[in-house]
């Protein structure tokens, strides 16, 4: 059977990239195969940011190009997906007519029952956020260049409610990915010559993985990723300082291959100034 081709566009954090390949991973299972030519495109997927109105902008004018394409060929579909479809939802179908698949982060397993809708000439949406969705069971298609670095998402979500931040609306709530799956994902990598990976998270530290009675935090997790081998350089990002223990840095202290730089966002040096922003924590503490 002929399989069509899917062309992806991505905007935005680490985390989207991510997305991207596990989008492609359940495409490529119903008879899809990733190209970079997008004039030979069956499917177009644009995955989207929201985390300033600029990255919104952006992809309202690539939208625009969109249209050209598709007066040049008819039976090519259009989809937005990511956090921009989170949060504006029907309404991209009603203000972007070239757009025919919408769909939110937690909502790419139903893609290829979408896109039957669309093939019937319907539009397609599906934007409902999920308590349990990690994609934990998808291998990624990796859509990366060097096959040296890549990206492994160990959680989703974020219940930080930062007065300033979209994310827990168009992302959800924070859950865990089994770190059975992190485990093998990264010792995956490594057989197949990456020699970086970077563990994502809205809140990466925040990570817990309970087990009956047993509890597996973010530290515990990265010496286990840090233990496949001593070759394999490993980072994590991004950080919330209320997260931040000391515990995690003895083990950043007792691995030779974890990065030393972490990506921790001070946000404000003033500590009223971090109260009405909903950092939950004080200039004196991150100091």
């Amino acid at each position: 059977m002929l399989k069509r081709k899917l062309y992806i566009e991505t905007y935005g954090c680490q985390m989207n990239v991510v997305d991207s390949e596990v989008v492609a991973a359940i495409l490529l299972q119903h008879q899809y195969q990733v190209t970079d030519d997008i004039n030979e495109a069956d499917l177009v997927l644009v995955n989207t940011c929201s985390i300033r109105d600029n990255a919104e902008q952006r992809v309202r004018a690539r939208l625009k190009d969109f249209r050209k394409l598709k007066e040049q060929n008819k039976s090519v579909s259009v989809g937005v997906i990511g956090c921009m479809a989170e949060r504006v939802k029907e309404q991209l179908l009603e203000e972007e007519p070239v757009v025919d698949l919408v769909v939110g982060p937690d909502a790419y397993r139903d893609l290829p029952a979408l896109l039957q809708e669309v093939e019937s000439g319907q539009k397609g949406i599906n934007t409902i956020l999920s308590l349990e969705e990690t994609y934990g069971d998808i291998r990624p298609v990796r859509m990366d260049r060097n096959h040296v670095t890549s990206f492994v998402a160990i959680m989703r979500g974020c219940n930080n409610f930062c007065a300033y931040c979209v994310v827990p609306g168009t992302r959800g709530r924070e859950r865990s990915r089994d770190p059975e799956t992190i485990v093998r994902e990264a010792t995956d990598l490594f057989s197949k010559g990456y020699r970086e990976v970077t563990l994502l998270g809205q809140n990466v530290n925040s990570f817990r993985w309970k087990e009956g009675d047993s509890l597996l935090k973010f530290e515990k997790l990265l010496e286990r990723v840090a233990g496949i081998d001593p070759a394999f350089r490993v980072r994590f990002a991004t950080s919330h300082p209320k997260d931040m223990s000391d515990e995690l840095l003895k083990v950043i202290a007792q691995h030779p291959n974890l990065c030393r730089s972490i990506h921790l966002p001070v946000q404000s040096g003033s500590t009223t100034v971090l109260e009405r922003m909903k950092r939950r924590y004080t200039r004196e503490h991150y100091m």
